[in-house]
């Protein structure tokens, strides 16, 4: 390709999504370390304003932007073009290090279509970035159940050019054949790998093209081009963890179930293990699939230094794993907590109950 040599080329860009507990940190852990993607700049968005995903994404702490408190599709769209904007102009003028890619990681609870128009039709960024595919990971395990009771996690799927079944493992040969031909139904045609595929199948693949993507998506983007379309969910602009503020564009709608809430759980002294697993047993039986995740790193009492990194998704609780280290400077327990129909203060005060002290004030996730 040959370009105008006053005008750079497009930087490649692709869009990682798929819903909570899908997988998307660790497939991304795995692709950066693959040569391929060396100069790769990372751009993460998380749920709530205590996020903790970023940290957890290995070796490219100069290569990555956070955008925290709200969902890219959501409360700070502008905050993206702004930081993509930022991005380009410290490319141009030398501020930053030239970066060869950019990979933006949606919170699991983003719906595509409002980041893909800005993607597609904002003048500058359409000029400037190649969107070059969105990747879309599912769950394998509860993705049916997921599907059934998420819109966003059908939107994720119908707007992939690629989707990776990750966990599956862990499933039933039976309900994977179902999986795969309810994704089929949603996206006729789609590629569908496992989570181990090359980076080279995932990233980079090609041009993303809109006349291919299933039509329900092309609908889904026109819709929410339109001024002040408002988003068929239930909307409710003050529940937890979605706050507009100021910020809110006036045509722009929150597009979250209101029942669905982030929140974190702190512990300022170590957490005895048995303590721990007794509080997630307790609350997985009480809550179930109603716990859409949890993630977070819990200082374990006899282990100064080695925090314990848990991740939860529904009612599966992955293996936690020891950490070597502390990944910044908060030595706290820190529990993010992503739930549908259950109250934060119930859970709080579970937790304040299994710590043996009266329930803190809440704090903002």
């Amino acid at each position: 390709m040959t370009g105008d040599p006053a005008r750079p080329l497009p930087v490649p860009l692709t869009l990682l999504t798929g819903f909570l507990g899908a997988g998307k940190t660790t497939l991304l852990n795995r692709l950066l370390k693959d040569p391929t993607l060396a100069g790769t700049l990372v751009l993460v968005n998380e749920f709530g304003e205590i996020g903790l995903d970023h940290l957890m994404i290995e070796g490219v702490e100069e290569n990555m932007i956070l955008l925290e408190s709200g969902c890219l599709c959501c409360t700070i769209r502008d905050d993206l073009i702004v930081t993509l904007e930022d991005l380009l102009r410290g490319r141009d003028n030398g501020r930053i290090a030239p970066f060869s890619r950019l990979v933006i990681e949606t919170t699991g609870l983003a719906d595509p279509a409002p980041i893909l128009n800005v993607l597609i039709n904002h003048p500058y960024l359409a000029m400037r970035f190649r969107l070059d595919g969105v990747v879309t990971l599912v769950d394998a395990v509860n993705g049916m159940a997921t599907l059934d009771a998420h819109e966003e996690a059908r939107r994720q799927v119908v707007a992939a050019d690629r989707l990776v079944l990750t966990k599956t493992e862990l499933a039933a040969s039976g309900s994977l054949a179902v999986l795969r031909e309810r994704l089929d139904g949603l996206n006729p045609g789609i590629a569908v790998l496992r989570s181990d595929a090359p980076a080279t199948d995932l990233i980079g693949a090609g041009l993303y093209d809109l006349a291919q993507q299933p039509h329900a998506l092309r609908h889904w983007l026109a819709e929410d081009a339109l001024p002040g379309h408002h988003h068929h969910h239930d909307h409710d602009h003050h529940h937890h963890g979605h706050d507009h503020g100021d910020r809110q564009d006036p045509h722009d709608v929150n597009r979250h179930d209101a029942s669905i809430r982030a929140f974190v759980l702190t512990a300022e002294q170590p957490v005895a293990r048995t303590t721990f697993d007794l509080f997630w047993t307790l609350l997985r039986s009480i809550h179930g699939p109603r716990l859409l995740r949890l993630k977070g790193l819990v200082d374990i009492a006899g282990e100064p230094g080695r925090p314990l990194l848990v991740h939860a998704v529904q009612q599966i609780l992955h293996p936690p794993i020891q950490l070597d280290a502390w990944p910044d400077a908060d030595h706290r327990s820190r529990l993010v907590l992503i739930v549908k129909d259950v109250e934060e203060d119930t859970v709080r005060k579970l937790w304040s109950a299994f710590l043996g002290q009266a329930s803190a004030q809440p704090q903002p996730a």
